[in-house]
């Protein structure tokens, strides 16, 4: 999509702060960190919201997981403990309409998040 900024990201157009990529997944620093360590992973495909997603996309998905366990041990907040998001639509704070699932941690996490 021309106009998404993280497939911008993806094709290379715009540079992000990259802490970890495959063939299928790239993790980046998010510009407004909300913890010391704030990642999002996102798939290389385009996918708008969670609701777009089909059966075929399991196996992505646990990707997006596993690349958020291997930013965790990078980050060394896997033993402390991270937290892992995935906002769906407008109304519960997606603001760029490719799925994309928050890495955060470095700093105790409070339940209900607000």
């Amino acid at each position: 999509m021309s106009d998404c900024l993280f497939c911008k990201m993806i094709s290379g157009e715009i540079t992000p702060d990259t802490v970890y990529e495959d063939d299928d997944v790239l993790a980046f620093r998010d510009l407004h960190p909300q913890a010391p360590t704030h990642v999002l992973v996102i798939p290389k495909r385009h996918i708008s919201t969670i609701n777009d997603l089909t059966g075929d996309d399991a196996v992505l998905v646990g990707k997006l997981f596993l690349a958020a366990k291997q930013v965790a041990q990078q980050d060394g907040i896997e033993e402390v403990g991270y937290r892992t998001v995935m906002n769906c639509n407008a109304g519960a704070g997606q603001s760029v309409f490719h799925i994309h699932l928050h890495v955060l941690g470095g700093r105790a996490m409070r339940w209900p998040p607000g």
